[in-house]
């Protein structure tokens, strides 16, 4: 058999966290069987569906390199195929036209409630053999009235319902248009999906499901449903526990590779491991052994996995995402010193790429203004000499490389009998605005030659300004 699965998301909304991680599941019980990964677009919502919402989903799954080999189907093409199938519903007796009233459901549930029975339709219009003068009917499916539906889940184990405890679902609205539990159906069924891995807020559906499958005469598919994603606080993961959608991350500048590692941890484990490459989760990943109980999310986790990934990905790899954030700081990165030196520098030093973005600002734009503590205690009349010194050194180097300037800034504290650390940070203030860069010579290196001296110039002037006006 040749395994299908398939991410069928509403557009109704960015693509969050939960979404992401069963796009993820079914991605790699996919590739890890040799199968087909298909994207379907639940989009029968018109008016909560937006073209803003299938994009930010598209883009989600690209940015996150979950690449699909089917897809996208959007389910408001196929509205005439759902329609056809209604009808053989219809047809065959399987499916019948319901005209009760809103007024009529609500005393019926009333009264049902009253009886302390479960709130379910009746079946009063089974039997009905003609139309209602005024009533737009909807179209109900014909649950059966007795057995049970059996459900192998690969997360949950065997999972039962009874027919009795399920009603007659509502496959057609009165305006025409199919509801969720028959257009599933019939996407599964002509896209030949052989595995479901959905969340188990589904659970519920699922009986129903299968029910219109066997109707159509359709082989269920194998299920997986898994369990939600909690906040620290123990309940379901929503906005106020911060950022919960998948491009949100992207944006505080995470790397996708991360997020996926720590994605696939929430409900997974082989044994102790913390850290899988795309490989090794294609590899190791079974569904079987996700967890029946509710991951809790630790973004605490997530941003020390995002920090090991910069430190350990190939700088290459980490430049190539780095040039995104610096170009939404207005910097051109082919304008100034080579980002992979960047990530080399700050790597160690910052936890997301828009931490590493921020700090490296400074090699490509100049700032307007020196840290005020810094220049307080770093940019002095007693650093003038030093400051001078150094500005002549620096200019009379005829090769611009680290250690030509390491010696450079040796030579000048020699000079002047003082320690390198009291020449050292004026410099970097001078040349940075702050207190706070890599070693004094990997950011003399980064700034280039043309900038450093500008930048030396200008805090002398900026201290003899300060004296004159001080004096």
């Amino acid at each position: 058999m040749s395994i299908r699965t398939r991410f069928a998301p509403s557009p109704t909304g960015y693509l969050h966290i939960g979404g992401a991680r069963t796009a993820l599941f079914n991605w790699l019980y996919a590739r890890k069987h040799g199968g087909t990964f298909l994207l379907r677009i639940e989009d029968t919502d018109r008016e909560r569906s937006t073209r803003e919402s299938v994009n930010a989903i598209l883009e989600s799954l690209a940015w996150l390199g979950l690449d699909y080999d089917e897809g996208p189907y959007f389910q408001s093409e196929r509205f005439d195929r759902y329609r056809e199938v209604i009808q053989r519903l219809l047809d065959e007796g399987k499916a019948y036209y319901c005209y009760c009233t809103k007024e009529e459901l609500e005393e019926m549930r009333q009264a049902q409630l009253a009886r302390k029975e479960k709130p379910r339709y009746d079946g009063r219009c089974r039997a009905r053999t003609g139309p209602r003068p005024g009533v737009e009917p909807v179209v109900r499916f014909c649950n059966p009235s007795e057995g049970e539906v059996v459900i192998e889940d690969f997360v949950r184990g065997r999972v039962a319902f009874s027919n009795r405890e399920l009603d007659d679902l509502i496959i057609a609205r009165s305006d025409g248009t199919p509801t969720y539990n028959l257009t599933v159906v019939v996407d599964d069924v002509d896209m030949a999906i052989t595995h479901v891995i959905r969340g188990d807020d589904h659970l519920s559906n699922t009986p129903r499901q299968i029910n219109i499958l066997r109707a159509l005469g359709a082989e269920p598919p194998r299920y997986a449903h898994v369990p939600m994603i909690l906040g620290e606080d123990g309940t379901r993961l929503s906005k106020r526990h911060g950022a919960v959608s998948v491009l949100e991350y992207r944006d505080q500048g995470y790397l996708p590779e991360a997020l996926l590692n720590y994605l696939v941890r929430l409900g997974w484990a082989h044994g102790d491991q913390e850290v899988f490459s795309i490989d090794e989760m294609i590899h190791l990943f079974d569904i079987a052994e996700v967890n029946k109980s509710a991951s809790t999310f630790n973004p605490a986790k997530l941003l020390w996995l995002n920090h090991h990934y910069l430190m350990h990905s190939s700088p290459l790899h980490v430049a190539h995402h780095l040039r995104w954030y610096l170009g939404r700081l207005g910097i051109d990165p082919d304008q100034g010193p080579d980002v992979v030196d960047l990530v080399l520098a700050f790597r160690e030093r910052t936890k997301t790429l828009t931490e590493m973005a921020a700090s490296c600002q400074v090699f490509y734009q100049d700032f307007d203004e020196y840290d005020a503590q810094a220049a307080k205690k770093h940019l002095t009349v007693e650093v003038l000499p030093a400051l001078r010194a150094l500005h002549e050194r620096l200019q009379a180097l005829e090769v611009w490389e680290q250690e030509k300037l390491h010696q450079a800034v040796v030579a000048v504290a020699e000079e002047l009998g003082q320690k390198l650390g009291h020449i050292a940070q004026p410099l970097r203030v001078a040349v940075t605005g702050t207190s706070v860069s890599p070693p004094i010579d990997v950011t003399l290196s980064l700034v280039g030659r043309e900038k450093t001296l500008a930048r030396i110039a200008r805090a002398i002037a900026y201290i003899l300004d300060k004296a004159g006006k001080e004096g």
